[in-house]
């Protein structure tokens, strides 16, 4: 497998709450989440919860070719929620939670699964790209996050008004009317979009946290065939850097409201044959 991947946590010398890893045929992405500021209620902490359950999903996925992704991930966080469920308070609101991106290869096709806001980017042998992003939780987002966005990113009046729409977001986690994210549950893996793609149209397959897709989605500076050209000549740390240098020409979110000024970012490019 030709594989490229790049990852930086938010800060310098801040824990990394994303996940990535590869092995044959196969490869994950999981984007750690939890609400800033509160209590987790888990004595391992965000990026402990999302590295267990990717690596636990990986080889879950590698270990029964023929079980269905959805049902691997369903027994990834059954096995994580048995590993701290004896130390850690998991009816908590703000209990640990993940995105999770995953694909395996096998008789001739991609198998995929997204669960969350992160993205899947599917570039065809003809130049077409595909995205596969679960719309859920940005759907809910938008209705609650109008008052943050009006607000200088990281002044007081901003952390405030963005603790009260996470919190208010908490209650719609894993709920009909609401979005589906891997934590306790192992239910919500149900909710997974999933689908199924040749690989011999394939050309590459990547797998990205929003923090490495913010030039498309959350600044708009680029396209998608854009950001492949980026990975495919320079690979994944130059996108991160891309990331970086406009994130840092806008650290109070005036022209790009956000509820970060940066955050964690990962890319796996899988560039096939």
């Amino acid at each position: 497998m030709n594989v490229a991947l790049g990852s930086l946590p938010a800060e310098p010398g801040q824990q990394n709450e994303d996940f990535a890893a590869v092995a044959p045929g196969a490869a994950v992405l999981l984007d750690g989440a939890s609400v800033a500021g509160a209590e987790t209620g888990c004595v391992h902490g965000v990026a402990w919860f999302s590295s267990t359950l990717g690596g636990l999903l990986l080889s879950s996925i590698t270990a029964h070719p023929a079980r269905p992704l959805t049902d691997c991930l369903a027994d990834a966080i059954r096995d994580v929620r048995s590993l701290h469920e004896d130390t850690c308070d998991l009816a908590y609101r703000a209990s640990p939670t993940s995105t999770v991106v995953a694909v395996r290869a096998g008789g001739g096709a991609l198998e995929y699964l997204v669960l969350g806001d992160s993205t899947l980017l599917l570039a065809d042998r003809d130049g077409k790209t595909t995205t596969v992003t679960d719309q859920r939780l940005d759907e809910v987002g938008e209705r609650l996050r109008a008052p943050v966005d009006e607000l200088p990113t990281g002044s007081p009046e901003h952390a405030a008004a963005l603790a009260e729409y996470r919190d208010a977001l908490t209650g719609l986690r894993n709920r009909p009317g609401g979005f589906w994210i891997a934590g306790p549950e192992p239910r919500a893996a149900e909710h997974a979009l999933t689908g199924t793609v040749l690989l011999e149209s394939l050309a590459s397959v990547t797998l990205m946290s929003d923090g490495a897709t913010r030039l498309v989605d959350q600044f708009a500076l680029a396209d998608w065939r854009e950001v492949l050209a980026v990975l495919g000549s320079s690979g994944p740390d130059e996108l991160i850097r891309h990331v970086r240098e406009v994130e840092n020409g806008d650290l109070d979110g005036r022209r790009w409201p956000r509820g970060k000024a940066s955050d964690d970012a990962t890319a796996l490019h899988w560039a096939l044959p």
